[in-house]
């Protein structure tokens, strides 16, 4: 759930517009080699998303020297290399983020651990186009799936020095056939965005960033089990260490979804991140600031043009940048995808919503659907549109809504049963409208009763109910039953995770963080 490029020649007609509101500092023009661009940092796939949330949030207020030391730690590779005919700059800046499998730096008690085991590969883990707005207002984060159909087009193998006639495959292999340069070339072309930085993270550096951070709180409406990456979450809230969060983002194989449900976690873990980052204080103190950007470099491979005055400029251009501020979505995908003889299944993207989601990228508009406007007085001017509030309420699996209930008293107080099945109702559930007094009244916690085939609904109505306890009941159906306890204080507000919407299926970062 990372490797850099440096600016070709071949793109130092390109300039990429000045972040607004850093005028007063004169800055170098981005495009040629060592230009000051406005650069994020890359997490490992997920972690590249670690990194350049950290990174693009960073440096401000925390001086040149520190930045400028940072900077001499990064490995440097030239992916733009001897690329011709790119496309157009467009508007805004582009990163292609790029996780790799970078075990050989792991301990072997972390090895173990975190089930690291088995030799590295020189592989990509996860793929991501990061853009940010023109005016640095605006991040837009789209998750390429690695399964992707791509055709790669002629080149020299990295590892074998065979030349390779253009052939399709799937898009990870571009990394392993021709690393970053290769990688570059296959997304610009399938794409047609330019990409402006390459930035490259490996697990370590992924791991050590979010435990500097002092870990990374995430929201889960159910539990997360998988044995392949030793991921064990109950449904909950958890701060993640590194090692977890590692876990989290790279697990595959909770549920029927595997690649695309991975890559919608990262996406939750990035506005995470980011909100730990701006919410924390850590990057308004050089000390904690040092320590973060530290771990997170020691393991990055960034292009010679991404540098200590790119980051300062960044960091002017996103000051105030929060978790609304980044919007996350995944290339729109046909419903069928395509079996390359020795390769297997592979992802189609859909050929006319990701053209369009792409376009939108060149035009630097965001992909979210706008806000809605808040209501203006009469004769004044129209109020901007109101920032999204963060959702309120537990995670759940399940919509209320969904879910019938039948509420027992099983207490002697009179009218308790009444009080639970409108609290209830209130928050959504479907209950009866009829509470029932239970044969014996001494029940001090409140039982939720459940047929085990609706497991999940009891889970989501469990939730709803603080210390309540789950009973299965077989054959008992659809209807969940509730024997009040003397333990029932109120009813705590639920919801489920909120669809993506609009065109691309976009969430920003405030939709997706625990309230």
């Amino acid at each position: 759930m990372p490797t850099s490029p440096r600016s070709s020649r071949s793109s130092r007609s390109s300039r990429s517009p000045r972040p607004a509101g850093i005028a007063t500092r004169p800055r170098p023009r981005a495009g040629g080699r060592g230009a000051g661009r406005r650069d994020g940092r890359p997490r490992w796939g997920m972690r590249m998303a670690t990194t350049f949330s950290v990174l693009v949030l960073g440096a401000g207020g925390i001086g040149h020297a520190v930045v400028t030391s940072l900077d001499t730690g990064i490995d440097r590779v030239d992916p733009f290399k001897d690329m011709k005919n790119r496309p157009g700059a467009g508007h805004g800046m582009n990163l292609l983020l790029v996780g790799t499998d970078g075990r050989d730096k792991i301990t072997k008690a972390e090895k173990a651990k975190y089930k690291l085991g088995g030799a590295p590969c020189h592989c990509t883990d996860t793929i991501m186009l990061v853009h940010l707005s023109e005016d640095g207002k605006r991040a837009s984060v789209v998750s390429l799936p690695r399964d992707s159909y791509a055709e790669l087009p002629a080149h020299v193998d990295q590892t074998t020095g065979q030349h390779h006639k253009p052939h399709p495959v799937k898009l990870n292999a571009a990394y392993a056939e021709g690393g970053p340069n290769l990688t570059v070339r296959t997304v610009e072309h399938m794409t047609g965005v330019k990409i402006s930085h390459y930035l490259e993270v490996d697990f370590t550096s992924f791991m050590k960033t979010v435990d500097a951070l002092g870990g990374v709180q995430i929201c889960t409406p159910r539990p997360l089990k998988d044995s392949y990456t030793g991921l064990n979450l109950t449904a909950g809230t958890h701060k993640l260490d590194g090692g977890q969060a590692l876990q989290y983002v790279r697990a595959r194989h909770v549920d029927a979804t595997s690649d695309l449900g991975r890559m919608q976690r990262q996406q939750r873990f990035i506005a995470a991140l980011i909100n730990q980052a701006t919410s924390s204080g850590v990057l308004l103190n050089p000390v904690k600031f040092r320590a973060v950007t530290s771990a997170m470099l020691s393991s990055v491979r960034a292009d010679a043009g991404f540098g200590a005055q790119q980051l300062l400029a960044l960091n002017e251009a996103m000051h105030g940048f929060s978790p609304s501020s980044s919007e996350f979505t995944s290339v729109p995908l046909s419903g069928s995808g395509i079996a390359i003889k020795g390769v297997g299944s592979t992802l189609k993207w859909d050929p006319v919503k990701s053209k369009k989601l792409f376009q939108a990228l060149r035009a630097d508009k965001p992909l979210a659907p706008p806000r809605k406007a808040a209501p203006a007085a009469p004769g004044a001017p129209a109020a901007p549109a109101a920032p999204a509030k963060a959702p309120k309420g537990t995670l759940v699996d399940v919509r209320p809504q969904q879910i019938r209930v039948q509420v027992y008293n099983g207490t002697p107080t009179d009218g308790l049963g009444k009080q639970v099945d409108d609290a209830l109702h209130a928050t959504g559930f479907r209950t009866t409208r009829a509470p029932l007094t239970a044969a014996q009244l001494k029940v001090k916690r409140t039982i939720v009763m459940y047929d085990p085939r609706w497991d999940r609904s009891a889970r989501s109505l469990a939730a709803a109910l603080p210390g309540s306890v789950l009973r299965a009941v077989k054959r008992q159906g659809a209807t969940l039953k509730v024997m009040a306890g003397s333990d029932f204080k109120a009813v705590r507000p639920v919801r489920v995770e909120e669809a993506p919407e609009g065109t691309f299926g976009t969430m920003t970062g405030d939709q997706v963080v625990c309230p």
